[in-house]
């Protein structure tokens, strides 16, 4: 009996020591090798009920006129609110024209599905603040949502934010073709939604569409959401020149998941700075922990890009991803004013077409060098590609350069029809391949 109770144990023992083993092995871990934290399995939708008092903003003297700017009646609902110990400002059905929001402690924003929020096509309507654009911390024009040191903010419902960004578009074209360097602070557009300084924050559900400039801009903030969110802006006709989906700007633990993004440049885009000091420059960062999963991209100039303005990016994951027509799929600009680290990125479970999947290239627009006697070498390292099933026109656009060292790339079960069929794995030190099939044929 005694035996028998012993093989009984040791069995025991052994199945639970089994599932020790089966769930330390199915831990999940960011591509330097550390475990992704739990938060980023957490998708569940915020609550509204449970952010506290509702104000809908016609309840506080703003009328249904989408004709009518009506900026500041809608920025003393948002005081009220957070004078009054915060809660959700609604914005009902109807159309909402406003120039630059500011919530408050304590305030969320719901747009009810049938409401829009509606930026103003003035610039006039937008104040002038010390904020952050194009990797650079200067005076600019604020958006139209904007939210400053805040914990938990929540963008949520079906509603729209319209940045009504079709004559911003317009006048931006008109300079270009006055003049070929016109930036695009020179162009003078507001964004759509800034978040700056702020954690635990989700944008969920909402169309975000139509911004005059970046859509949506996180700068030095931290466990970010944005669940299954709508962002577009038009990509013929007039097109929306720098209309970027998510700009992630000096960040850290930032979730994407489950969106849609068609846009008339990179959807999904990492900065923390440029310039050839950009390293030493405290208001710059790197991004680390940034996660995009489960996201269908229409057309975009990048599904994945790094930089233009990016001084170190780590710990990148995209995955499971379809790709309608995608410019290209993952993009590593490479400023040569600019001393720039891309380190443990991982681009796994995508289908679809795009003109490019992998490019590394120099970027050189509106490039502007300094002498720095100890510039360090930019480089890129621990780039993982695996699980891919595409139409390209060039998988594999590559440059090398003496400004920039490229190491540890790995390409793993990789089935693609490729125009170009131009992969060469020797450009890159140390490039592993497994199981690559390129036109119907092995890659040796």
């Amino acid at each position: 009996m005694k035996k028998i109770l012993l093989i009984a144990l040791l069995f025991v023992a052994g199945w639970f020591g089994c599932q020790t083993v089966n769930a330390k092995a199915k831990k999940q871990l960011w591509p330097d090798g550390t475990p992704i934290d739990s938060w980023f399995n957490d998708t569940t939708k915020v609550d509204i009920a449970q952010l506290g008092k509702k104000y809908v903003i016609t309840d506080y003297g703003v009328v249904r006129d989408s004709n009518l700017v009506q900026t500041a009646a809608i920025q003393k609902v948002i005081d009220v609110a957070s004078q009054q110990g915060g809660g959700v400002v609604v914005v009902p059905k109807g159309t909402f024209q406003t120039g630059s929001l500011f919530f408050k402690k304590g305030t969320h924003l719901y747009v009810e599905e049938g409401g829009v929020l509606k930026g103003s096509d003035r610039i006039e309507n937008f104040a002038i603040q010390e904020t952050r654009i194009e990797g650079q911390t200067c005076k600019y024009f604020t958006a139209i949502v904007n939210a400053d040191g805040l914990d938990g903010f929540t963008i949520a419902g079906k509603g729209t934010i319209n940045g009504n960004g079709y004559h911003y578009w317009k006048e931006f074209w008109i300079r270009r073709e006055w003049n070929r360097q016109c930036t695009n602070k020179d162009a003078q557009r507001p964004r759509l939604v800034y978040i700056s300084n702020c954690k635990n924050v989700t944008v969920q559900d909402v169309h975000l569409i139509n911004s005059p400039f970046w859509t949506n801009h996180l700068y030095r903030s931290n466990h970010v959401r944005y669940l299954d969110c709508y962002i577009y802006a038009p990509t013929e006709g007039v097109k929306a020149p720098s209309s970027d989906a998510i700009d992630i700007d000096v960040c850290d633990d930032v979730l994407i998941n489950g969106c849609f993004m068609n846009v008339n440049d990179d959807a999904v885009v990492l900065k923390g700075g440029k310039g050839t000091y950009a390293d030493v420059d405290s208001t710059n960062g790197p991004c680390n922990r940034i996660m995009i999963q489960n996201c269908h991209y229409g057309i975009v100039h990048g599904c994945l890009t790094l930089g233009s303005e990016s001084v170190h990016d780590l710990n990148v994951i995209l995955r499971n991803i379809k790709v309608d027509k995608a410019h290209r799929v993952l993009w590593l600009k490479m400023r040569p004013d600019t001393p720039q680290h891309y380190e443990y990125v991982t681009v796994s479970n995508i289908t679809g077409n795009c003109e490019n999947f992998l490019v590394v290239r120099p970027w050189t627009q509106f490039y502007e060098k300094q002498n720095r006697p100890d510039m360090p070498t930019s480089q890129c390292n621990n780039i993982a590609i695996e699980n891919i099933k595409m139409d390209c026109g060039n998988f594999f656009n590559v440059g090398t350069s003496d400004k920039y060292i490229l190491n540890d790339f790995s390409f793993k079960d990789i089935h693609i029809q490729d125009k170009k069929n131009s992969f060469d794995k020797n450009m890159i030190t140390n490039t592993t391949v497994k199981n690559v099939v390129i036109n119907g044929e092995k890659v040796k």
